[in-house]
């Protein structure tokens, strides 16, 4: 009975102390990508990143009881990077899509912006997406691999010229030089620039109308066989939203709804 008693003793031991340390290894490591998206996920000058999509993923892991890791990679190999298993869970303003969908499983939304065309407030011309016409000799930026170009190129494909971009500054530095009429982004992020002293001479001329390719707002992005970690997502995104945590981060970078319907 005294060899059992101590068996038993040493099982408890090594299980109770493996509990402490399997929840002290809970690491979720999140894909943000490196090239800046004010104010949604930025480095600062020391390095650290910021941004109302940083504070998101706080605030969810906190929910989580889990340690979060960021694993910055470039936009345009963020969902081989995924299906590589270098990180967890994009993290970083995803349109959720039936198209990503096919290779990738999705949390719930955690904001939705409409799409939109800005350029110079001097530039007179009226552009009207029903109007395909109104885009001859137009040339437009876009970012590689976004939704936004797609969308022009499936439909001004031969009218007006798209060019794409590495990064969202890029576009920004392309149409500021007088390089490109006008540039395509996301409504909620654009906003950031349009703000800013730079941004003045600038509007958005045009809100693109809400097609199925646009999707149903943004997530993050996980592998389809971590159905346990996307329900675990969710259900952190849930109370976040229910606490008022979210109103709480929202106001700090927006004074407008964006989550959307």
């Amino acid at each position: 009975m005294k060899k059992l008693a101590v068996v038993v003793s040493l099982i408890a031991a090594v299980f109770g102390a493996a509990g402490p340390a399997s929840a002290a290894n809970d690491v979720i490591r999140f894909g943000v990508a490196a090239e800046p998206y004010a104010p949604f996920s930025v480095k600062d000058a020391s390095g650290k990143w910021r941004g109302w999509e940083i504070d998101m993923m706080n605030a969810v892991c906190t929910e989580m009881k889990a340690k979060c890791e960021i694993v910055d990679i470039a936009w345009d190999g963020i969902i081989p990077a995924l299906l590589a298993k270098k990180f967890d869970v994009i993290w970083s303003s995803m349109s959720i899509t039936d198209k990503r969908k096919e290779v990738i499983d999705f949390t719930d939304k955690y904001y939705y912006s409409r799409n939109v065309l800005v350029g110079a407030k001097a530039d007179t011309r009226q552009f009207d997406v029903t109007k395909p016409d109104t885009f001859k000799g137009v040339t437009v930026a876009a970012q590689s691999a976004s939704l936004q170009a797609t969308y022009m190129q499936e439909k001004f494909n031969g009218i007006a010229e798209v060019k794409v971009y590495p990064t969202l500054d890029d576009e920004i530095a392309d149409m500021q030089a007088g390089r490109v009429d006008l540039m395509a982004a996301a409504g909620i992020q654009i906003q950031d620039f349009l703000k800013k002293p730079e941004g003045q001479a600038y509007e958005i001329k045009v809100t693109l109308p809400h097609e199925k390719m646009f999707g149903y707002g943004d997530g993050g992005g996980v592998r389809k066989e971590d159905t346990a970690l996307r329900d675990r997502l969710n259900a952190a995104l849930k109370a976040v939203k229910a606490s008022g945590e979210y109103d709480t981060i929202t106001k700090r970078y927006f004074d407008f709804d964006i989550y959307g319907d």
